[in-house]
């Protein structure tokens, strides 16, 4: 059973929210919050597996909320995803970098948010890397426009060459078996490199990944010029 707290300050959101959920089987959602503060609380005493958390709320807000959540070492295995009612939210990039898992528009198709909902859980990230890479991009140009450069993090060293180029394809968007192809190795060994480097870098996962890859600086903030 998946279990899910949902985060938003209105309540016919939540409630509509909750009767999709419900009513789908191995889906249970176990508490509800209008406010950051009040969501951190019940996701310590619910521990969910995933987390609808909206951005813009009173007092606490979710980008808040969710860093607290990614922080606690206790809730590691629970999942954030943003709602959002723009997909370019400016604060969707930040949330992003702070743990979230990924985002969701508000509008978004009923079977799409189940099929989210169950791929953050297998431990996936919600939305494709290309989607999440526009995002970041949006912003990334943004940056560099007020010159603002992504400086190399230090603890970039530690990855292996190969870590290195199966990080720039997962930020270009590329799934473990195309990944695997493109560098003529086994799936399986594609996605032991993949795990190895959320671990190396402490990626929840792989949209944490892409963020990563443009903060480093091995993918240029003018990658969606072509």
């Amino acid at each position: 059973m998946i279990s899910v707290v949902l985060a938003d300050d209105q309540a016919l959101v939540r409630a509509g929210f909750r009767a999709l959920l419900d009513a789908e089987p191995g889906i249970e959602v176990v508490g509800e919050a209008a406010d950051g503060l009040r969501a951190v609380e019940v996701v310590r005493a619910t521990r969910p597996d995933v987390v609808l958390m909206d951005i813009r709320m009173p007092g606490v807000d979710g980008l808040e909320a969710t860093r607290r959540i990614a922080a606690d070492p206790e809730l590691a295995a629970t999942r954030v995803v943003i709602l959002t009612t723009f997909e370019l939210d400016e604060y969707v990039f930040e949330a992003l970098r702070t743990g979230a898992s990924g985002f969701l528009v508000k509008d978004t198709e009923p079977v799409d948010l189940l099929r989210g909902v169950r791929a953050v859980a297998a431990g996936d990230g919600l939305l494709s890397p290309s989607v999440t890479r526009r995002v970041i991009g949006s912003f990334a140009a943004a940056a560099v426009a007020h010159g603002r450069q992504p400086e190399p993090p230090r603890d970039l060293g530690q990855l292996t060459d190969r870590e290195r180029e199966v990080l720039v394809l997962v930020a270009e968007g590329l799934s473990n078996d195309e990944i695997a192809a493109r560098l003529v190795i086994s799936p399986a060994t594609a996605k032991t490199h993949v795990s190895r480097t959320m671990i190396k870098l402490g990626a929840r996962d792989r949209a944490q990944l892409v963020v990563y890859a443009y903060e480093a600086g091995l993918i240029r903030p003018g990658w969606l010029a072509g």
